[in-house]
């Protein structure tokens, strides 16, 4: 599956905000942080604060902050903002042949699976994997300096 990449800021901006619930962000840091164009992250975090996800803050230290339940938003609710994940029902009525008929039952079932999947991840889950992933790079990167030093005095 290809995102857009209006989908892609807007997973970054949602998950970097959750992952620090108690602090607010600006665009900005969001921006630096993920390579993304400042002008094309702030029409992002315009969806999302329309669509309640996070919440704008605005004065001295204002920024961005998480304003969803990270138990309870999933990856599908983000993506749902800036994707058309509607099955492709035209296509499916100009169906001729049989073989057109059962391939695009297949994709449609395919689509249906991975909606259903999307829709169980949370952005708690996410995070937490995202951690794991984090500890194992570093015990990875840990591992390699240790052999790099030691090697060094042999």
């Amino acid at each position: 599956m290809k995102l857009q990449k209006s989908t892609m800021c807007g997973l970054y901006a949602v998950l970097e905000l959750a992952a620090h619930a108690d602090q607010q962000i600006s665009a900005g840091d969001i921006a630096e942080k993920y390579a993304i164009s400042l002008n094309h992250l702030a029409k992002v975090l315009r969806a999302l604060v329309r669509a309640r996800l996070i919440e704008s803050v605005r004065g001295p230290g204002g920024g961005y902050r998480f304003s969803g339940n990270p138990k309870r938003v999933t990856l599908l609710d983000i993506i749902t903002l800036f994707e058309d994940t509607a099955p492709d029902l035209e296509q499916a009525a100009s169906d001729d042949h049989e073989e057109s008929r059962a391939l695009h039952k297949m994709l449609r079932d395919i689509d249906g699976i991975a909606m259903t999947t999307l829709r169980s991840i949370s952005i708690t889950s996410l995070l937490k994997v995202i951690e794991t992933e984090r500890r194992k790079s570093e015990r990875t990167s840990h591992g390699q300096s240790v052999r790099l030093s030691s090697a060094g005095r042999a």
